[in-house]
């Protein structure tokens, strides 16, 4: 027997539904993020070495984000397929889709760590590593890219847990990591004196014990979809059409580290350090309060996917309007608190009265958009529900590649404070961007009234 499901993605109602599946996907955001915080504040603290050392592995944060992105390229892919199958009634089909995800996720893990350890060093010399952090940089590196394997399990496995409606046992999941994380970082860190290398070590031990608890999830009879050996041979009309869903939070994912770059060498040509200085508390700021947001897009991601593979297109639609009003509400109050009382944000991140002063005008700038972020990814993840490759993918690019990229390079050819045609290019890419994603939006949820008619 298996054991109840947390919740009915069918039946019960969608505000307790949504808050059930959201807040744990919320507090795993959280706890993710204080993850790799506490990783740094602990390197940063090793004695002597500790400004290098934190400077070292901020450089290859890159390569981690390529590692995280390629896991959501097949689970963000693979799990609303998943939910959707289930949603027909079709278990069988939802299990191969979990079989050659596991798979497809064993041989990416192969490849990246093949790639990091024969070309490590040239990549993070381009990703701006000096001969002073390269060796820090390298000794995270290795042995962060030996434990590729189970980075790629725990998070991209966890989404199917998430698709099942077991959001709890997704974030116990991400808790488990990070628990056993700040445990190992200071005794292998300092004890063992293992500085970088213990810092990497924890993390790969941690996520190693993760993608086991996930494993054991997905291969007992507590799990609604299971493992099975004979769902592992991939077969090209099951996995593609999931790497085709999910190349747009693929795309979403690995961009960051390409607009952080673009960001960082334009500020430094316009505004120097203490321009450079602001762009980092304001990625933080974006980052971390967009938190909330990303939750509320993972709860409803299941309950829309569900629900539109059952044809039950009224559920799918009052889901989307409460994720939209919730996300909306959200990302509005984000938007007062940054343009009226910025210092909220600022003095979390530095009481340097000159980077204080500077980050206060430049984050109303880059923030002036903020409060229509809702829309945005309220739309755009509901495109990935119910299975919309194409215009999910467009929309990913459009944002950062077509938009925000150019614009970083071009304002400031036109607007005579280059500081602020930097700063201004993130409000001006998100607002043509909305634009776009909300009029695309409205055309199929036209169509989902008509196919809702049809269904009464």
């Amino acid at each position: 027997m298996k054991e109840k499901k947390e919740t009915d993605l069918g039946k019960d109602k969608l505000g307790m539904l949504l808050l059930k599946l959201a807040l744990p996907a919320i507090l795993a955001q959280i706890i993710n993020v204080l993850y790799n915080m506490v990783d740094r504040m602990y390197i940063g603290h090793i004695p002597k070495a500790g400004p290098d050392a934190l400077t070292g592995v901020g450089v290859t944060m890159p390569v981690i984000m390529a590692i995280s992105a390629f896991a959501a390229l097949v689970s963000m892919g693979g799990a609303p397929r998943a939910s959707i199958m289930m949603g027909r009634k079709d278990h069988k089909q939802a299990e191969k889709i979990l079989g050659n995800c596991t798979m497809m996720l064993i041989i990416m893990a192969v490849i990246l760590t093949g790639i990091f350890l024969i070309w490590g060093e040239n990549i993070l010399l381009i990703f701006g590593a000096s001969e002073k952090t390269i060796g820090y940089a390298l000794d995270y590196m290795k042995i962060y890219a030996m434990g590729t394997i189970f980075v790629q399990l725990a998070l991209g496995l966890n989404a199917f847990i998430n698709a099942q409606g077991f959001a709890k046992m997704g974030m116990l999941t991400v808790a488990i990591g990070a628990i056993i994380n700040i445990i190992l970082d200071p005794i292998l860190i300092f004890q063992f004196s293992l500085g970088v290398k213990g810092a990497a070590l924890a993390t790969i031990i941690s996520q190693g014990i993760s993608s086991l608890w996930v494993i054991y999830f997905l291969t007992s009879k507590k799990s609604t979809l299971r493992i099975k050996i004979n769902n592992l041979k991939l077969d090209y009309k099951i996995i593609l059409p999931c790497l085709a869903l999910g190349l747009s939070p693929f795309i979403m994912q690995f961009t960051e580290s390409v607009i952080s770059v673009c960001f960082n060498t334009s500020l430094l040509k316009y505004g120097g350090d203490i321009a450079v200085g602001s762009m980092t508390i304001l990625t933080s700021v974006m980052q971390f309060s967009m938190l909330p947001l990303q939750g509320l897009t993972q709860g409803a991601q299941p309950i829309v996917s569900f629900n539109y593979g059952a044809n039950n297109i009224h559920r799918v639609k009052n889901t989307f309007k409460l994720l939209l009003k919730c996300s909306l509400s959200y990302s509005m109050l984000l938007w007062a608190i940054a343009v009226f009382i910025p210092d909220v944000f600022v003095y979390i991140f530095t009481n340097d009265s000159n980077l204080a002063e500077h980050t206060r005008w430049a984050l109303r700038v880059y923030m002036a958009a903020s409060g229509i972020f809702g829309i945005q990814i309220a739309c755009q993840q509901t495109f990935i529900a119910i299975g919309n490759a194409k215009t999910s993918v467009f929309l990913a690019i459009l944002r950062k590649i077509i938009l925000l990229i150019p614009l970083i390079f071009i304002l400031p050819v036109f607007i005579s404070n280059h500081t602020f045609a930097v700063f201004l290019a993130e409000p001006i890419a998100d607002t043509i961007a909305v634009s776009v994603t909300a009029t695309l939006f409205y055309r199929t949820y036209k169509r989902l009234e008509v196919s809702d008619r049809h269904f009464e």
